[in-house]
């Protein structure tokens, strides 16, 4: 069997190993139509678009994505080819609600928000949103939950959000078509009928907010600031929305060394049921450096401003700070 898999998928690479008898490593974004044509499996990160461009007259009948998001799949092709695909729903949900935790924390100490009077608007309650709001309630913040698909009668409109909400924070899948499109769900429009002037934080898919539109209003004021860790046109991003951001980060929020291995698991774990084979065992993230002494801080064990300033520094390293980035632990 052979395994083609992104060469950026941490600890993974040994198991798939002891499962196949070849497995390539390519970056991402080069995997191409000849690498595939002889392989069994593909497992990717956001960076390959698997459809039928990619996959036509080959042999893979199983695609994973390392992911929880998968609108780089083309879902339609994969039932009309027969090709069995996953993703990774939940995977990085801790690593992202760590990220938010870190986040409003810190627009607490440098930007003054009293979280234990703020009233925070959660827009999408899956996987993330569900861990976000349990984050917001221990840090004693009002949590309103918006999220029509579910339809649960705890949840609010979006427009209560608009009206009420202190931090406005998106969890939404990208889907561009649908009465529940997300494609720009915060565009102009939305943030011209915000009462209060909110921080706006976005660690779901870049086009879920309209990054022209976001910037126009951090600049008219009708937004307090923001946190963006996803963005339209990654890696080439805007690089006013960059400057004017207090937290600006290379779509990292769920790089956690615990959501990597829990998505390794994941697909070894569906790899091994599609191809009917013994799973090799359980992939555990590195432990920290010895002599790391926590003290209870949650910035201690993440703080997101490092990221954002070697992001700010140079914008062009984007994509590098995605492949290299350093030992990120949730817990120790």
């Amino acid at each position: 069997m052979k395994i083609v898999v992104d060469d950026k998928i941490p600890y993974i690479r040994e198991k798939l190993q002891m499962l196949a008898d070849q497995v390539v490593a390519i970056p991402g974004a080069k995997i191409t139509s000849a690498d595939v044509k002889d392989a069994d499996a593909l497992i990717v990160r956001t960076r390959t678009r698997c459809d039928e461009k990619l996959l036509a007259g080959s042999k893979v009948t199983f695609v994973a994505t390392a992911t929880i998001g998968f609108d780089h799949i083309d879902t339609d092709y994969m039932e009309r080819a027969g090709i069995t695909w996953t993703s990774c729903p939940g995977c990085n949900a801790a690593s992202v609600a760590q990220y938010l935790e870190s986040s409003l924390l810190l627009l607490q100490q440098q930007k003054g928000l009293q979280l234990n009077s703020a009233t925070i608007g959660i827009v999408g309650c899956g996987h993330v949103g569900q861990k976000v709001k349990n984050v917001a309630e221990r840090m004693g913040m009002r949590v309103l939950v918006c999220d029509p698909p579910v339809g649960s009668s705890d949840y609010v409109s979006l427009d209560v959000i608009e009206r009420e909400a202190d931090v406005i924070t998106f969890h939404v899948p990208l889907t561009r078509e649908g009465c529940y499109a997300t494609w720009h769900m915060a565009d102009e429009a939305f943030f011209q009928r915000l009462s209060r002037v909110p921080y706006i934080i976005n660690t779901s898919r870049g086009p879920v907010v309209d990054n022209n539109a976001l910037l126009t209003a951090l600049c008219e004021k009708r937004v307090r600031d923001a946190v963006i860790d996803v963005w339209e046109g990654e890696p080439d991003i805007n690089l006013q929305l960059l400057k004017q951001a207090f937290i600006a980060t290379p779509h990292i929020a769920g790089y956690s060394a615990d959501g990597k291995t829990n998505a390794d698991n994941m697909v070894i774990q569906a790899l091994c049921h599609h191809f009917h084979l013994p799973n090799p065992g359980r992939i555990d993230p590195p432990s920290l450096p010895d002599g790391f002494h926590f003290t209870g801080d949650p910035l201690q064990l993440y703080n997101p401003i490092k990221d954002s300033e070697k992001l700010k520094n140079d914008p062009s390293l984007f994509e590098s700070l995605r492949n290299n980035y350093p030992l990120r632990r949730e817990k120790i």
